[in-house]
């Protein structure tokens, strides 16, 4: 452990008299990473060092913050005060990725998120609804002959293919259709790049460009196979606009809408910065919903009374309908309160990493320009200190007192805060919302459960998943 004098009284901390854990020379602490729980180890280093601690990575100087506030602070700098990593920007563009929203900066993110929220806002989701009731539908569809034939659902598996459905469809006009074909090629090549590109971002050495192994060469075939569908579903809405002009005043999707936007005088927008916007829709909107998904049925698998509590009032809002409507679906507040739950226990944005604009502070120490600041997010969402019985899944937190519900939301922050919270958020609870009403719906859940049968390992590839869940399902007598 390192020790340091403290500072003088009123003085600022420097990132020298921050405790942290002993490294070596050269590498520093990034030998002792492990990129796959990152984030369980900075949340270990949290309870032993305190809310603030260092790290350093090579030549990367890391401040870590466990403190909700003072991460809420940091977030809400953005992107004025904070940025994406020059590390995350430098590495994507050295895999053949176009930055979109995610990974753009300054004044090229603002460019660009004005047009990404204008196609994301929830009037425009909402219009989308009936596409994505077709996508569930054929989920329903796989479920049902997977009980059937009493076969085991491999869980992620099937719900990235309903994500990718679903914002193919919602977002581009693109009816993928993954859920009913066993050939799920953009999905296989859109799971390759996340986990690597987040593995460059620990690794000690680049060794990828000298010595580049077989998951390297597939991630490079898998970069060219996806921007070749960007293009292509850039190139079909751009025909689709030209035979029919009314799409200019009335986008039909969010890939419309943002080709509008650029063709705007003065917009600074080209297509290549509407390709990298799609790809991020493509990437975020697949991980990071289905992630949350797999994490919410195995908790409500492990806690009975919650998943009846569930189901009735599934059964009571959407009565004998076999898909629910968009007012149906806005009822399901014990629904939405399970993943709210689930968001604040398992976040699959588990860390947020920040690179300072300027010379700055984080509570009372000192950031200098270019240095890192990682967020621990869910160190105080689950703390005894800030939330009774903070460790428990129970959901109706979020309903039954409105004063725990709102420091609920001020600790978990499970889509960002500030103007880069993510612009997808009302799309992934409506996806979230239906997929779970549907599957209590139709069917009883016979098991989730990991090859070992213990709780599923924290897996961090850029967003944090289970591994290893599966379902086996059968299909309710009372179902329509």
């Amino acid at each position: 452990m390192n020790t340091t004098a403290a500072p003088p009284v009123g003085a600022l901390r420097q990132f020298d008299d921050l405790p942290g854990p002993r490294g070596v020379p050269v590498f520093g602490n990034l030998l002792q990473i492990d990129s796959t729980r990152v984030h369980q180890q900075v949340e270990a280093w949290c309870e032993e060092f305190g809310p603030i601690f260092k790290l350093r990575l090579g030549k990367r100087r890391l401040v870590i913050v466990g403190d909700h506030e003072l991460i809420s602070t940091a977030l809400r700098d953005r992107p004025d005060g904070f940025r994406r990593t020059q590390r995350l920007e430098d590495i994507g563009r050295e895999m053949g990725l176009n930055a979109g929203l995610f990974g753009s900066n300054g004044e090229a993110w603002k460019r660009q998120r004005r047009m990404v929220m204008a196609g994301l806002d929830p009037v425009h989701v909402k219009r989308y609804y009936p596409f994505l009731l077709r996508v569930a539908e054929r989920l329903v569809g796989r479920w049902q002959i997977a009980a059937r034939e009493g076969r085991r659902i491999e869980l992620q598996a099937d719900l990235m293919r309903f994500t990718v459905d679903a914002v193919a469809g919602l977002a581009f006009g693109e009816d993928v259709n993954t859920l009913q074909s066993d050939e799920d090629v953009i999905q296989q090549h859109l799971n390759r790049i996340f986990p690597m590109l987040f593995k460059r971002i620990f690794a000690p050495l680049p060794l990828w460009r000298w010595w580049p192994s077989a998951k390297d060469r597939a991630l490079t075939h898998s970069v060219a196979e996806v921007n070749v569908a960007v293009q292509g579903f850039v190139a079909k809405a751009r025909a689709r606009m030209a035979a029919n002009p009314g799409l200019r005043e009335e986008p039909g999707n969010l890939l419309e809408g943002m080709l509008v936007a650029a063709d705007e005088p003065g917009s600074g927008i080209d297509d290549e910065q509407v390709a990298g916007n799609v790809l991020t829709m493509l990437l975020a909107g697949e991980d990071t919903t289905a992630n949350t998904l797999a994490w919410m049925i195995w908790l409500l698998w492990q806690h009975p009374d919650v998943l009846a509590q569930a189901r009735a009032e599934v059964d009571r809002v959407c009565g004998e309908a076999a898909l629910p409507t968009l007012e149906q679906l806005g009822a399901l507040d014990f629904v939405e309160a399970c993943a709210h739950e689930t968001m604040r226990l398992r976040p699959v944005a588990p860390i947020n990493v920040m690179q300072a604009m300027r010379d700055t502070r984080v509570g009372d120490v000192e950031v200098r320009q270019g240095m890192i600041v990682m967020a621990v997010m869910r160190r105080d969402a689950t703390s005894e200190s800030h939330l009774p019985n903070a460790a428990a899944f129970d959901p109706t937190r979020w309903l039954r007192d409105a004063k725990q519900a709102g420091a609920a939301k001020r600790l978990s922050m499970p889509f960002g805060a500030g103007p880069r919270i993510c612009p997808g958020r009302y799309l992934a609870l409506m996806e979230i919302k239906l997929a779970c009403a549907l599957l209590l719906r139709h069917f009883d859940i016979a098991t989730v459960e990991t090859p070992d049968g213990r709780a599923p390992r924290e897996l961090l590839q850029l967003a944090m998943g289970p591994v290893g869940l599966s379902m086996r399902l059968a299909r309710r007598s009372a179902a329509a």
